[in-house]
C-alpha cells in the first residue's frame, strides 16, 4: 500500500517557512554514527516535516556537527593522506545528509519535487571566532576518552552537557552565495535542501576569488540569515530539546513557552548549543516581525501552531513598552515647547518690524506687515519712500 502523503494544496494557503534540522535531531546524543542509524533518523525527520510540506512552501536546512566530526576522524585515520580541511568535510556532509533527506522526502510525499544544493556561506577571515572556538562537532566522549583524543589529534575539547566534544571556530555568516538559486527553486515549487551545516565556509581573497576556510558555521545563524534574505513568514529551529529552558541543567529549570525578543535577549544560554538558536530566532523576529519557534522535531507542526516548543513574539515587553511610551511623551512635550517658543519669537518679531511702506497703487501710505509681504523689494521701497515722499 502506498502510504505517501499527497503534497498538493492550494497555493494561496501556503506560508513560506525555513525549517532547520539540528544535527542532534538527525543523530541523537550517544547513538552510533552508522549510516543505518542516520537513515532511520532522517526517515523520522521527513515524516515530521511532511505535514508542513504538504501545506506550505518549505526550505530545509540541517546541521552536520556529528557527521563532519565523523568525517574528520576518518580523515585523520589515514597515515599516508593529509587530513582534509573542515570546509571540504563540510561539503561532503552536505552531500551525504542532503542525499538521505532528498530520498526520504520523495518516499514520504507523493508528487514531491526536491532539490539539494551544496551551499557556500561567506564569512570574515578576521572574525574573532577563530580565536575562541565554540562550535561542537563529532561524537561525544567521556572525560578520559576526550583527553586521549585531544592529545592524539591536537584538538580542542570542551564540555557539552555531561559529555565532552571537539570544538572548532564558528564565524558569523555574512551572505548565502547560492541565494538566487535557492529562491528560484523554492518559487518553482521545490522543497529546497540547502545551507547544510551552515554552508561551506568561504572567504574572499584580495583579488575577489573565493577560498574555503577551516571552520564550521553555526547552522541556526545561517538559517536565520537565509530566512531573512528569502523574506519567509516563519523560522523553525528543531532540535532534541522540547523547548528553550530557563536555568537549564539545574533543579529549577523551567520551559519557556512564549517570550518576547527583549526577554530572551536578557537571558543567558549555553554558547555552543541553545545560545545560537535563541540568538538566531531573536534576530529573525526582530528584523522581520515574523514567527520563530524552537522545539523538537516531532513537534514541528505543533510549534508552528503555537501549541508546543518556545514561540518568540516580536512585540515589546510591558516594561520596554512603558519606557518607549514615556520617551515618546517626553519627546512630544519638548517638541510642543519648542513650537510655542518659535511662535512667540515670530509674534514679537512681527510687531517690531511693522513699518510704513508706500502703496503706489492709490498713492496713500499704509502699514504693511512684512510677514505677509516677503518680497525682497519691500526694504528698497521703504527707503525710496523716505527719501522722496509723495506730495
Amino acid at each position: 500500500m502506498d502510504t505517501r502523503r499527497d503534497g498538493h494544496e492550494s497555493e494561496n494557503k501556503r506560508m513560506r517557512i525555513v525549517i532547520a534540522l539540528g544535527g542532534n535531531a538527525l543523530l541523537k546524543r550517544g547513538e552510533p554514527l552508522d549510516v543505518d542509524v542516520q537513515r532511520h533518523n532522517v526517515r523520522r525527520a521527513c515524516a515530521a516535516v511532511a505535514p508542513l510540506a504538504e501545506r506550505h512552501r518549505i526550505v530545509l536546512t540541517h546541521g552536520n556537527g556529528p557527521q563532519v566530526g565523523l568525517l574528520a576522524l576518518q580523515a585523520a585515520a589515514l597515515d599516508d593522506v593529509e587530513p582534509y580541511p573542515l570546509d571540504v568535510l563540510g561539503a561532503e556532509s552536505e552531500g551525504m545528509i542532503g542525499y538521505l533527506l532528498e530520498q526520504e522526502l520523495l518516499n514520504e510525499i507523493r508528487h514531491c519535487r526536491v532539490a539539494n544544493l551544496i551551499t557556500q556561506t561567506l564569512v570574515d577571515a578576521d572574525d574573532p571566532a577563530f580565536q575562541d572556538p565554540t562550535k561542537f562537532v563529532g561524537r561525544v566522549y567521556d572525560a578520559e576518552e576526550a583527553a586521549e583524543v585531544a592529545v592524539q589529534h591536537n584538538w580542542l575539547m570542551k564540555a557539552d552537557g555531561q559529555y565532552v566534544r571537539r570544538v572548532v571556530p564558528s564565524p558569523r555568516p555574512k551572505a548565502i552565495l547560492e541565494l538566487t538559486a535557492i529562491r528560484t527553486l523554492s518559487e518553482a515549487g521545490h522543497i529546497v535542501i540547502c545551507t547544510g551545516g551552515g554552508g561551506v565556509p568561504v572567504v574572499k581573497r584580495p583579488d575577489g576569488k573565493l577560498r574555503g576556510i577551516e571552520a564550521v558555521i553555526d547552522k541556526d545563524l545561517a538559517s536565520a540569515l537565509l530566512a531573512r534574505q528569502l523574506g519567509v513568514d516563519a523560522l523553525l529551529l528543531l532540535t532534541d530539546v522540547d523547548a528553550v529552558y530557563r536555568d537549564w541543567g539545574s533543579a529549577a529549570q523551567t520551559p519557556i513557552r512564549t517570550a518576547t525578543v527583549d526577554e530572551l535577549d536578557n537571558t543567558a544560554f549555553a554558547k555552543g548549543s541553545m545560545g545560537p538558536k535563541v540568538e538566531a530566532a531573536c534576530d529573525f523576529v526582530r528584523k522581520t516581525g515574523g514567527f520563530a519557534g524552537i522545539g523538537t522535531l516531532e513537534d514541528a507542526a505543533a510549534i508552528l501552531e503555537g501549541k508546543a516548543g518556545t514561540a518568540l513574539k516580536p512585540t515589546l515587553s510591558p516594561t520596554t513598552e512603558r519606557a518607549r511610551h514615556r520617551s515618546k511623551d517626553k519627546s512630544k512635550a519638548r517638541s510642543k515647547a519648542r513650537s510655542r517658543e518659535r511662535s512667540e519669537d515670530c509674534s514679537n518679531d512681527s510687531s517690531k518690524d511693522r513699518s510704513p511702506v508706500i502703496d503706489h497703487s492709490n498713492r496713500r501710505s499704509r502699514t504693511i506687515d512684512p510677514s505677509n509681504n516677503p518680497s525682497p523689494m519691500t526694504d528698497r521701497a521703504e527707503v525710496a519712500a523716505r527719501k522722496h515722499p509723495m506730495p
